[in-house]
């Protein structure tokens, strides 16, 4: 005696977004990159700027905690096209908690005139 198999076909998937199985999930990416104005596409800049000239510096408390904010708000610009005032906040206190390292960088100078210090 033969069974009946479930029989599944799938077409042409491009620019699809799905998922299979019980415990799946399915997250689309389609589009484009969201838009920044000229303020985000600078302080995106000058945040990768700071970053890289950070690697270059001791490792401490608080440049570990300058670069963690960092990389978040580069992807969050990256992301959404802006850095919500939250996560600027964030910026503005470390980068006053550092102000020895402000008067070493350039980069983190401009990150923190961009912000309003």
């Amino acid at each position: 005696m033969a069974t009946e198999e479930p029989n599944v076909s799938i077409g042409d998937v491009s620019h699809s977004t799905f998922a299979i199985g019980s415990h799946a999930r399915a997250v689309a990416h389609h589009g484009t990159a969201p838009q920044r104005d000229e303020a985000a596409e600078e302080l995106l800049k000058a945040v990768r700027e700071l970053r890289a000239d950070l690697s270059r510096v001791r490792a401490g408390e608080e440049t570990d905690a300058l670069r963690a904010a960092l990389a978040e708000t580069e992807e969050e610009i990256t992301r959404t096209g802006r850095a919500a005032p939250s996560r600027r906040e964030r910026l503005r206190e470390l980068l006053t908690d550092s102000q020895t390292l402000l008067s070493v960088l350039a980069s983190a100078g401009a990150v923190a005139g961009l912000l309003g210090l």
